[in-house]
């Protein structure tokens, strides 16, 4: 009899498996969940086709939100309480709802200036030249000391409605900081 030896093969029982790697293990959960998906999307179908039903029109109950421009904003409850401050508050409401405009105080449509806005709030004057004072320092802090005046700075730097109406806002909160 002869006796013949045997090496071990990875089939063979006592083998050390080799370790899939992580793409390896993605790929197989991937594939059982996928499995998994695609059984219970048929268990619902199965389980529903009995089931009458009409398709629901939602053109009559779904709105879209409303546009900026369609719903102005109220004038708001908490003005500022210094006089100077609630003024450029005023205007800033008033080219928001009413419109911005350049090269002239107010134009065909009703829509105004910065100075325009401004007068159109104190048509006394009694708050006037503190507001343009105020105004035409917040027009300096943005474009730097070359602005001379509101009208100019209205003309030439600012850019849209809605930078006018930021520029009196953040008018507005530097009077209050100094309680004008």
């Amino acid at each position: 009899m002869s006796t013949t030896t045997r090496t071990p093969t990875a089939t063979q029982a006592g083998a050390v498996p080799q370790a899939l790697g992580l793409e390896a293990r993605l790929a197989s959960v991937e594939a059982a969940l996928t499995l998994r998906l695609e059984t219970a999307a048929l268990a619902v179908e199965v389980n529903t086709a009995h089931i009458p039903t009409d398709p629901v029109d939602l053109t009559d109950v779904v709105r879209g939100p409303l546009t900026p421009a369609s719903a102005p904003r109220l004038l708001p409850d908490d003005l500022y309480p210094t006089p100077v401050a609630a003024l450029l508050q005023r205007a800033a409401h008033r080219l928001e709802t009413g419109g911005w405009c350049r090269g002239g105080t107010v134009a065909e449509d009703g829509a105004r200036c910065l100075y325009g806005a401004l007068r159109a709030e104190d048509p006394g004057g009694e708050h006037l030249d503190d507001a343009l004072t105020v105004l035409l320092e917040a027009l300096r802090r943005e474009f730097g000391p070359d602005v001379e005046t509101v009208p100019s700075a209205n003309d030439h730097l600012v850019r849209g409605q809605a930078h006018a109406v930021r520029i009196l806002g953040d008018a507005a909160a530097l009077a209050d900081a100094r309680g004008l």
